[in-house]
């Protein structure tokens, strides 16, 4: 049998070794984690809309409406009134022609993927792209060529010499570095190519974009040019679930082969409702989006000033390089004794020897807490090495 606790204490061994913090009551910067007081910058909570009253509200009034279950899957009985009125809210959203909702957006990754794709095609995929991303490709069994992150001219080789369907997938924004896809350029090669593009867009939609509606949105890119974005409500909409949104035969396409679709119990239609008002919130309220954008801005120039390393982000995902999982560890827990929650990021969710704090805003953050996490900052310095040698050749550093 399997040595699994030899596996566990190697990986405590490496500073690998992940735990749960117990949180209660309702997300938002300032929390009670573990029973003690924190305030936490490591939440995807963009917009601060997690503990909205519209939104807790709009859910709760429609639970006398509508009840609490899904019940069944969208195929038997379970495709509410309210899924399809967010369906619509969402294809006018993106300014695509249909949109259908999913689950989790690890479903919607997963499903959208591995029904487009099968073992006769290519799926060519960046190789920073999120864990869901990944898993949809292994599950679709189709042949996957991964690309150097960002690296346009590297995919126009491999699409170049790759007959056949093919599927070009990335993030919008990228969940560990922060730094945005080219997708002008992606749309380009992909046109050229004759190749379908799907961007997952789970961290710029509401907070990229005008109106918040996506990394793709503030390039101004059409339905033709980016036929497939992926979406979810866990982040800056302060809900739950996910979407993808685009052509109606594609949709419809997913309704009879994504088996993350199909397999699955509807999500609650009161959750569908208080989606709907997230919604509204997001493209009326362009002061959440201006105040993140103020923190980030204030936040780099003061952390580029204490002599930390950052990536080139200018998005709410700010990552404080460290290097070594250990070092990020005992960072992270010289910030935590501070009353400040900021997670260490560690292999293998990033490279090896590219371990982070990532640093995330909320439009709920005031400056009186950016200035707190700045102190703490200040006051942990004297733990950090230079890294910038030490960090994989593909990093992008900002001093």
């Amino acid at each position: 049998m399997r040595d699994f606790a030899a596996e566990m204490a190697d990986r405590k061994a490496a500073g690998l070794y992940r735990s749960r913090r117990l949180i209660s009551g309702p997300q938002r910067p300032a929390l009670c984690a573990d029973g003690q007081p924190v305030l936490a910058f490591c939440s995807n909570d963009y917009l601060g809309l997690a503990s909205h009253p519209a939104l807790t509200a709009a859910a709760a009034d429609s639970l006398a409406d509508v009840g609490l279950g899904g019940a069944s899957s969208h195929l038997i009985c379970g495709h509410h009134q309210a899924h399809h009125e967010l369906e619509q809210r969402l294809a006018t959203f993106t300014g695509r022609s249909s949109a259908l909702f999913f689950s989790t957006g690890y479903m919607a990754n997963m499903g959208v993927i591995s029904a487009l794709a099968g073992k006769e095609d290519t799926i060519f995929s960046d190789a920073l792209n999120h864990a869901s991303i990944i898993d949809g490709c292994r599950l679709s069994r189709a042949t996957v060529r991964t690309y150097p992150h960002r690296d346009v001219d590297a995919l126009a080789g491999m699409l170049a010499d790759t007959p056949g369907h093919k599927l070009v997938v990335t993030d919008g924004i990228f969940s560990m570095d922060g730094d945005m896809a080219p997708l002008r350029e992606l749309a380009r090669l992909c046109h050229r190519h004759d190749a379908l593009l799907i961007v997952d867009d789970a961290h710029g939609f509401g907070c990229a974009g005008p109106q918040g509606r996506g990394s793709v949105a503030s390039l101004g890119l059409s339905e033709a040019e980016v036929p497939l974005v992926i979406g979810t409500f866990g982040k800056a909409f302060g809900t739950s679930g996910a979407f993808v949104a685009g052509p109606a035969l594609l949709t419809d396409y997913l309704v009879q082969k994504a088996r993350t679709y199909i397999y699955t119990t509807a999500m609650p239609p009161a959750l569908a409702r208080a989606s709907c008002v997230s919604l509204e919130l997001v493209e009326r309220e362009q002061y959440r989006r201006e105040h993140l954008q103020a923190l980030v801005s204030h936040f780099r120039s003061s952390m580029v000033d204490l002599g930390y390393t950052l990536m080139p982000s200018e998005t709410p995902i700010q990552p404080v390089m460290v290097g070594d999982a250990h070092a990020a560890l005992a960072l992270s827990k010289a910030l935590e004794e501070q009353g400040l929650l900021v997670t260490a990021i560690r292999p293998p969710t990033v490279p090896q020897g590219a371990s982070r704090l990532r640093v995330t805003f909320s439009a709920a953050h005031t400056e009186a807490d950016l200035d707190r996490l700045l102190a703490g900052f200040a006051a942990c310095v004297h733990l950090i090495r230079p890294v910038v040698d030490s960090l994989p050749a593909t990093a992008h550093l900002t001093h």
